[in-house]
C-alpha cells in the first residue's frame, strides 16, 4: 500500500460526503496486499473488534527498531479502517510510533463523528495493538 496518512487526510478533505468517504476507505482497504491465510491466528487477531480483524508486526534491529505492519478484515469499511491505521504506523521506528498522537490525527480525518461506536472501538484496539507491539520492541531493544 502505497498511501500515506497525508495523502489519506488530503484526499478526505476534497471529499464532502461522508458516503464517498465510507467508499474511499473500502477502496484504501481493497488496496490492502492479500493477508496470508496462515496469519489468520488466535495471536494475530485484535481482540476488542466486533469484525474480525488480524495485525502481524516485523520488528527490524537496531536501538530504534523499524516497525511493519500488516493487517486485514472480513469487514469492508474496517478494512479500509486497517489501511489508515497501517498508512500512520507502518514503517515507522518504535520511538516514534509511540510518540504518535493517534487520536488526534484520525480526529482530523473525522472518523471520530463518523464510526459506529463499535468500529471506534476496533478503530482503538487497533492503535493499543500497535503501540504495545512498539512499547515491546523498544523495551526488547534496550533489555
Amino acid at each position: 500500500m502505497s498511501e500515506t496518512i497525508q495523502t489519506i487526510r488530503d484526499d478526505f478533505s476534497l471529499l464532502d460526503e461522508w458516503e464517498d468517504r465510507y467508499r474511499y476507505l473500502i477502496e484504501l482497504g481493497e488496496a490492502l496486499p492479500p493477508f496470508p491465510d496462515a496469519e489468520r491466528t488466535p495471536a494475530n487477531k485484535v481482540p476488542g473488534c466486533v469484525s474480525q480483524v488480524w495485525l502481524t508486526t516485523r520488528t527490524g534491529t537496531g536501538l530504534d527498531p523499524i516497525l511493519t505492519f500488516q493487517g486485514d478484515s472480513d469487514a469492508h469499511i474496517v478494512r479500509g479502517l486497517v489501511a489508515v491505521v497501517l498508512a500512520l504506523f507502518s514503517g515507522r521506528p518504535a520511538s516514534e510510533i509511540m510518540r504518535t498522537d493517534a487520536e488526534a490525527t484520525l480526529k482530523t480525518l473525522g472518523l471520530d463523528e463518523h464510526l459506529s461506536p463499535q468500529r471506534a472501538n476496533g478503530l482503538r484496539s487497533m492503535v493499543k495493538r500497535i503501540l504495545r507491539d512498539a512499547e515491546a520492541a523498544a523495551a526488547r531493544q534496550t533489555a
